[in-house]
């Protein structure tokens, strides 16, 4: 019976990023009406993590906004890795907080991190289109980075927001020279408030591209994340049987995501088993 590893985010710092990516609503520069904090309490992210692994979630997720790891950053995500992992066993705990130094992502890895989620998002070539900012060789960069401190990669990107053919083909062998993990397959969610105007991919091309991803790298976990609800609808089970083999369970950064019972209940009916580990 297929397995399916379900994981978690908490939005530790929302909002108020300076960079101008063209298909997120946390930066500042498009006004987009979403909370705004700058670090969520520790009890509540605690009472986050623990509410993940009630709903059988194997990994949680700790994101900040912002183009990358600074002190202040790494003093806070490491204090709140030594807390989940002291008070809430038996998760996979992932950070998520932009572009970081080899030397950064270690002293991650001695707080209690096991991976580090950095996503490519899209081509080299179709990056400057969506981003100004900072470079796609930054992105790729930390990815070689979170390797070389022997921390689990996750790494994949956002389809949909107007890339061509050729622009996925090249992001994929992307990945395959960096051969993570876990790839995170997220699905442009359009928002008013943003430049990248592209609508919803439809459900079969959006199915014909896990399949596309599964079937180039084989040995990685597949994941759907953003957009999974907006892009599938009611044909969300067909993901599975296309190659995914994980999901993002309730909320995403600032948008809501299907409660976890109903995608508790959809595995259920579906013939799958939850994961009840990484490793299993």
């Amino acid at each position: 019976m297929k397995k399916i590893y379900l994981c978690a985010i908490c939005n530790v710092s929302s909002g108020s990023c300076s960079e101008d990516c063209s298909f997120c609503t946390q930066s500042a520069r498009y006004k987009a009406d979403i909370q705004k904090y700058k670090n969520k309490e520790i009890e509540t992210i605690l009472q986050e993590a623990r509410y993940a692994k009630e709903n059988q979630a194997v990994g949680f997720c700790l994101v900040t906004s912002g183009k990358g790891l600074n002190d202040q950053k790494l003093e806070f995500i490491c204090q709140t890795a030594h807390r989940v992992k002291k008070e809430v066993s038996g998760l996979n705990l992932i950070a998520c907080n932009g572009i970081a130094s080899k030397e950064m992502l270690i002293e991650l890895k001695n707080a209690g991190i096991d991976s580090y989620n950095h996503n490519l998002e899209t081509s080299k070539s179709y990056y400057p289109k969506i981003c100004t900012t900072h470079s796609w060789e930054e992105r790729f960069q930390t990815c070689l980075n979170i390797k070389e401190a022997e921390l689990k990669l996750c790494s994949g990107g956002i389809f949909g927001m107007g890339e061509s053919e050729d622009d996925r083909a090249s992001f994929i062998n992307s990945l395959k020279e960096l051969n993570p993990c876990t790839i995170p397959i997220n699905f442009f969610h359009p928002n008013p408030s943003l430049p990248l105007t592209q609508k919803p991919l439809n459900t079969d091309e959006a199915l014909e591209i896990i399949r596309y991803v599964k079937k180039e790298l084989k040995s990685s976990i597949i994941m759907i994340a953003g957009g999974r609800e907006i892009t599938f609808g009611q044909r969300q089970g067909e993901i599975f049987e296309a190659g995914a083999d994980s999901i993002v369970i309730g909320n995403y950064l600032t948008t809501k995501g299907q409660k976890p019972i109903d995608d508790l209940a959809m595995i259920q009916s579906l013939g799958l088993e939850v994961a009840k580990s990484c490793d299993t």
